[in-house]
């Protein structure tokens, strides 16, 4: 067996995608080299990371939790400390590469003890508890805003950004623009959701289970709108919601207004050609994507997450220019028609926020953090 190159991104597609973006992106770089991931059976790298055509190696592990089940962490920790040295041994590990989740522990804690260099990547504006312990063993940390190097002491910390998922615009060949793929798709995208092109576009997304603050808050924006004959919303209103919200358009009056309503968007790339102006979640992955792509957005802030760690990425973009941030408890029909029509109407302020949005974006933090972890690898 070759060099190869070990990577830990389990748990949620947070972590998932940016890992499996990384590892095309390290083959893209090194043809030659071998690259695997370690994950859990249970979690969704274990369906992810073998579609992508990756060796998924599985090993014990359970989340950093504060109540009695923390008990049992030491010996699921020790077990899957062993398992991933083992394995670090047996493949000719040259470098490994952390994005948190349950599984970035152990591989941290075999990479120090087998003398491997370790990369942890951070998506986040406030670093998780995991990444945060993984990084004590690290050569680099690679951070997507800066101020979540504040998090890490005195581990060198790179500003590489969020690699976004592979295949985010499958018609951009590698290292084109987004923004213009963006642009040249958009054609077909209005004509993919039956969308009309003499009309801005509001594309509105919660993840796939909804965010029933934002759906509400849409449905009842039906008939506020100043000029509703120029706008239309694709609304992806997510599973747990979705009849809730179905009915919820059927029975206001669209005065004007063109909706298009689908529980789930597969083809996001298409639904990102086909927007103007996107209001959704703060998650460090949607800004990713946005910000890749040029887009201007409302993010309402997931109140419930870690650290309050969506907050701190929204206003990291606010504070860009980027985006508007509102909280989910202010979040209702007036404030979003309020938010959303000066980007959606004004080609003045949706100019300067598309203008602020691109320049904060790092569409090829992928390839940059590919440079970094081949960089402090063994030779």
């Amino acid at each position: 067996m070759g060099d190869t190159v070990l990577l830990a991104a389990g748990g949620t597609g947070g972590h998932v995608f940016p890992g499996l973006a990384t590892a095309a992106a390290l083959h893209q770089a090194r043809p030659d080299l071998e690259i695997a991931f370690v994950g859990t059976a249970d979690r969704l790298e274990a369906r992810l990371v073998p579609e992508a055509g990756w060796p998924l190696h599985t090993v014990p592990a359970m989340a950093l939790r504060k109540d009695l089940s923390a008990l049992k962490l030491p010996a699921v920790l020790g077990r899957a400390i062993t398992a991933t040295r083992r394995l670090i041994r047996e493949s000719d590990v040259i470098a490994a590469v952390c994005f948190g989740g349950y599984t970035s522990v152990p591989l941290a804690l075999a990479a120090r003890t087998t003398g491997t260099p370790l990369v942890v990547h951070e998506q986040n504006a406030v670093p998780g508890r995991a990444n945060r312990l993984a990084a004590r063993a690290a050569a680099a940390v690679a951070v997507t805003f800066e101020q979540a190097a504040d998090g890490f002491g005195t581990t060198r910390t790179v500003l590489t950004g969020n690699p976004v998922r592979p295949g985010l615009l499958p018609d951009a060949a590698p290292g084109e623009d987004l923004v213009a793929v963006r642009a040249r798709l958009r054609d077909e995208a209005l004509q993919a959701f039956g969308l009309r092109p003499d009309r801005r576009t509001l594309l509105v997304f919660g993840g796939s289970q909804g965010a029933q603050r934002i759906n509400r808050a849409l449905t009842g924006a039906a008939g506020r709108w100043s000029r509703p004959e120029e706008l239309q919303v694709l609304h992806a209103t997510g599973a747990r919601t979705h009849d809730e919200t179905v009915a919820a358009w059927t029975a206001v009056d669209h005065g004007g207004l063109h909706v298009v309503v689908e529980e789930f968007i597969t083809r996001m790339d298409l639904a990102y050609a086909a927007a103007d102006v996107v209001v959704c979640r703060a998650g460090a992955s949607s800004i990713a994507e946005l910000t890749a792509l040029g887009l201007p957005s409302i993010l309402v802030p997931y109140p419930h997450a870690t650290d309050d760690h969506q907050t701190a990425n929204g206003r990291a973009l606010e504070a860009a220019g980027g985006a508007v941030v509102v909280p989910d408890s202010d979040m209702d029909a007036d404030r979003l028609v309020a938010t959303a029509e000066p980007m959606l109407h004004d080609p003045t302020t949706h100019e300067r926020v598309v203008a602020a949005a691109t320049a904060f974006g790092r569409p090829h933090a992928a390839a940059r953090l590919a440079e970094l972890v081949l960089e402090v690898a063994t030779p």
